[in-house]
């Protein structure tokens, strides 16, 4: 397993070497790759969602090649190598779990509190002035909205119960039908702040949610292409009555 690894490295080192390196990588950085850095994680949820487990493997080859990429930049920049990436999660598994690779008594805590705990003694470590420090700007906004509130949660900045949450849903739905045309955009943003929220005090997680209701979504709407090649020329009436027999197929009420 080394020497495959190894053999990654070197063909890196080689696509970037300055003098006989290749054009386009040579002309990438951080900023330029990170986006390439995105897509490759997707792909590795997608090949998980369609358990390709072929697939998998490629795509976590993919996803590997953008770190030994981004590690090669920083080694050029005397910043850091793959080793050092390497032995830096390493150290951080072993100080997340103490009650395996030290003396720690498991204290019965579930997994997400101890670990959040010790990520929040970690960014205090860095000098994190907020609870809310950490937070990924990149990540997709529904992610983020959930991430953001549950850290705020942490703080006792939430609602006691489902119910609470719902309120606001119903709350930011007026406040749309009360919008001009300037303030649409923001009070739809709120809304969907809300529902978050929601689907989190119910125990739903709304990036797993909204991912299930698209492949519905998609696969109910493939179907009706099938079943009628015309199918863009029927009219709403006749499509929406297509929508619901594709349903009754598939049973359930969603």
């Amino acid at each position: 397993m080394s020497e495959a690894l190894n053999r990654l490295l070197r063909i890196m080192a080689r696509l970037r070497d300055p003098r006989d390196g290749c054009e386009w990588d040579l002309a990438q950085t951080f900023a330029t790759i990170v986006p390439y850095t995105i897509e490759e994680a997707y792909e590795v949820a997608d090949a998980i969602a369609r358990q390709d487990l072929d697939a998998l493997r490629d795509e976590l080859g993919d996803l590997l090649l953008q770190v030994v990429f981004h590690a090669r930049m920083a080694e050029e920049l005397g910043a850091f190598n793959f080793a050092d990436v390497a032995s830096a999660i390493a150290d951080k598994m072993e100080a997340r779990h103490p009650h395996i690779f030290g003396s720690a008594i498991d204290d019965g805590q579930s997994r997400e509190d101890h670990w959040e705990a010790l990520k929040a003694t970690e960014r205090a470590a860095r000098g994190a002035e907020s609870a809310l420090d950490g937070v990924a700007l990149a990540l997709p906004a529904l992610l983020r909205a959930d991430k953001l509130q549950r850290r705020a949660a942490r703080t006792g900045f939430d609602w006691p119960d489902p119910a609470g949450a719902r309120s606001k849903v119903v709350e930011e739905i007026a406040e749309i039908d009360a919008a001009d045309a300037e303030e649409l955009a923001s009070e739809f943003g709120d809304l969907l702040f809300a529902v978050v929220n929601w689907a989190r005090k119910c125990g739903i997680e709304p990036e797993a949610a909204l991912r299930a209701a698209n492949a519905k979504f998609e696969r109910r709407f493939r179907a009706m292409e099938i079943a009628d090649p015309r199918f863009a020329e029927r009219d709403l009436e006749d499509q929406e009555a297509m929508w619901q027999s594709v349903k009754a197929t598939e049973g359930g009420s969603g």
